[in-house]
């Protein structure tokens, strides 16, 4: 049997009237998601910082591990599409939270580059895992409009999280004392036992899995339908672009071009990223409401050209480097590109999730995750070296070449997708 649909929410649906329409395992599966990425918010911001100034790992090394992870990451999410598909998106996110509890707490008492090589390919094993098995669990239990809302507040509740854990993190460590840093990895492992808690107790009776039916039954768990399937290449290249013009320039590209071209100062570029989540967080469920029946691939066109904004004023405020002007560029620009965001994630994960016959929901996810992942990658090698040789104009350049891309893909798209794949109900 495949796990229960929860019926439709209002046209107009209201946060009362989202929480209403979700049935308890989704209210459940939500926890999951909250107390991961509190945990994760603990320790993402300062873990290189942790290998190279407290545990004396070289940076360059360090960054080679990071790099480790992101590897890892792709090759997991494109393993795990079919693992997803057979044995059901609740057995793998198990795994995933298995994974990330091993790994930090290897990284807790890091004693070696080996250790910490290990520590690093459990973590990307475990996120690389992570996002196509949550969506393809969420999927399976939700439908309908408040799946796409669903998605909505999800991605509200990781950035929340994240930003709640890197703040109090910024309060505790410190590099003179070794224990700061073991405490934040050691709470990020006891947090995630609360969504291994839920799997395994409230969570036991959802597969995430949904058997296939008629002539889909005895078809191959491979990819080879998936390569088939027009619309899904479209989606699969527009996840590619995404990574290289969003997520991927958030730990290399945005933080180099903000310090040595606009000059700002720590203090400003952290105030940009709490501004970007602040925007997600408060504005997410506006967005959503908005976006109710509207075409999805307008919306991923309105957020190509949002960030082609950012990505114009971030650029400018390089002409006016070290002052006020380009303090105040950075912080509204990356709230420029946090509306871009709200609007993206949601609309983007309930395409994938409506174009994908129910059966094969983790590939599907698995393939949109794993561009991403490899566009993660991509992004801050390819950022570093373009600004490493001082190329700001070209840097920026591409990015807005990028959103073009971005945008015409999404157009592409409207004739390649049914109304009701598109939100139009």
């Amino acid at each position: 049997m495949p796990d229960p649909v929860a019926p439709a929410a209002p046209e107009r649906p209201t946060l009362r009237g989202f929480w209403d329409a979700l049935p308890r395992s989704a209210r459940w599966l939500l926890v999951t998601v909250v107390a991961g990425s509190l945990g994760r918010g603990l320790v993402t911001a300062f873990t290189v910082i942790y290998l190279h100034e407290v545990r004396g790992i070289a940076l360059d090394t360090a960054g080679v591990l990071v790099a480790l992870a992101g590897v890892v990451a792709v090759a997991a999410t494109t393993v795990g599409g079919p693992v997803i598909d057979h044995v059901g998106a609740r057995a793998t996110l198990i795994a995933v939270q298995l994974f990330a509890i091993v790994g930090n707490l290897l990284l807790t008492f890091v004693s070696s580059i080996a250790v910490a090589t290990l520590a690093f390919a459990l973590l990307g094993a475990s996120f690389g895992l992570s996002w196509p098995s949550q969506n393809t669990m969420a999927s399976s239990l939700v439908g309908g409009i408040t799946r796409q809302l669903y998605f909505g507040v999800n991605f509200a509740m990781v950035n929340l999280g994240i930003g709640i854990g890197g703040v109090v993190s910024g309060f505790v460590v410190d590099v003179d004392r070794l224990g700061t840093f073991q405490a934040m990895f050691l709470a990020d492992a006891a947090l995630l036992c609360i969504p291994l808690a839920v799997l395994l107790g409230p969570l036991r009776r959802v597969h995430g899995r949904v058997p296939p039916s008629g002539d889909a039954r005895g078809t191959t768990l491979g990819y080879g339908p998936l390569v088939r399937d027009r619309a899904l290449r479209w989606v699969v290249a527009m996840s590619l672009v995404v990574s290289l013009i969003g997520y991927g320039q958030f730990e290399v590209g945005m933080p180099v071009f903000a310090r040595q071209v606009s000059e700002v100062s720590t203090f400003t570029l952290g105030l940009a990223f709490g501004v970007n989540t602040a925007v997600i967080v408060l504005l997410q469920f506006a967005v959503m409401r908005w976006l109710t029946g509207r075409r999805r691939t307008r919306a991923l066109a309105a957020t190509a050209v949002l960030w082609a904004v950012a990505w114009m004023m971030f650029g400018l405020t390089g002409l006016v480097a070290g002052g006020a002007t380009a303090a105040a560029g950075v912080v509204v620009s990356l709230g420029v590109f946090g509306v871009g965001e709200a609007l993206m994630q949601p609309t983007s994960a309930s395409l994938v999730n409506d174009l994908a016959p129910g059966h094969m929901r983790g590939r599907y996810n698995a393939a949109f995750s794993s561009a991403s992942q490899a566009g993660a990658v991509v992004a801050p090698l390819a950022s570093g070296v373009i600004l490493g040789r001082h190329w700001s104009t070209a840097f920026v350049a591409v990015l807005l070449a990028l959103c073009v891309v971005f945008a015409a893909i999404a157009l592409r798209l409207e004739g390649l997708v049914s109304p009701a794949v598109n939100g139009r109900r």
